[in-house]
């Protein structure tokens, strides 16, 4: 059988030809008229659970305490939309445009652009639990953050809104509600340090953002930084799902983008081909 020792892979198998754990799951167990999920029957969660509990338990394998399950059920109803100020809405409202007949692909199509940029909490989870593996004190940890972040990609993740500059809604009321669930931890601390040392290099406030405000308290839950992305991008699900619906029922079907919303051609003026007409 492969070693069960650092990652496997398929040569692994192939050369053994033993392929008995190929496909394992520790997450459910589906037999014949039975479902266990971690472990506990189907029948007891469904019946039991709010749907933030069995997230978390789907997720992390174990029940969420109450401490925990209230932290996780904020961070499933923060991801509040905010009109078109999100790439995601317009990828799916474009898709929902073009392929009406339902709303997966435009669901879908918002997904896949949640990323860094869109503001995704896995970067910023990852950069807080850098820095907090440092051996510095907290200054010169916040200061070689940022200095590592800005070589990395330009931008310190977690930090900055398009349209709030004082501070985003979202991310203070998250922040303040973590705080009375004591879950503003050490990872929610590095980032204010980090915020107040980025205000003291930039001479301006950069606030924390909600992609921030999410990643540092999911962190301090200890989630594994690809969940903390994907549950960046399910927590905008039910706004996706909601633009994607109203785009369909009252939009514009086959949305463009003509000259007078931005359009702007900016290569070569009109030209020809050669004439071709005089060659033998």
């Amino acid at each position: 059988m492969p070693e069960k020792t650092g990652k496997r892979h398929v040569g692994q198998y192939v050369a053994s030809g033993d392929w008995s754990d190929y496909w394992t799951t520790q997450i459910s167990q589906a037999q014949g008229g039975k479902i266990n999920v971690r472990g506990y029957p189907v029948e007891e969660l469904i019946a039991q659970l709010s749907y933030s509990q069995s997230a978390f338990l789907i997720l992390k394998g174990e029940l969420p305490d109450d401490r925990e399950a209230a932290l996780f059920d904020l961070i499933l109803r923060s991801g509040m939309d905010q009109q078109f100020i999100s790439a995601a809405a317009g990828a799916a409202r474009f898709t929902a445009s073009a392929s009406p007949e339902s709303a997966i692909p435009a669901l879908a199509s918002g997904m896949l652009a949640s990323g860094s940029i869109t503001g995704s909490p896995q970067e910023p989870a990852e950069m807080m639990i850098e820095s907090l593996s440092l051996d510095l004190d907290d200054g010169a940890a916040c200061k070689a953050t940022i200095k590592t972040w800005l070589e990395r990609r330009g931008a310190v993740p977690g930090f900055g809104h398009p349209i709030h500059k004082e501070g985003e809604p979202r991310a203070i009321t998250v922040r303040r509600l973590a705080k009375d669930l004591d879950g503003w931890g050490p990872h929610g601390q590095r980032l204010d340090a980090i915020e107040a040392e980025l205000e003291t290099l930039k001479s301006k406030k950069i606030p924390i953002n909600l992609a921030g405000a999410l990643g540092a308290i999911l962190a301090d839950l200890n989630f594994d930084p690809l969940i903390i992305g994907g549950l960046g991008a399910l927590t905008y699900g039910m706004s996706l799902l909601a633009h994607i619906t109203e785009e369909i029922r009252e939009g514009v079907p086959l949305r463009i983008i003509p000259d007078a919303l931005g359009a702007n051609y900016t290569g070569p003026g009109e030209r020809h081909l050669p004439d071709q007409s005089s060659k033998p």
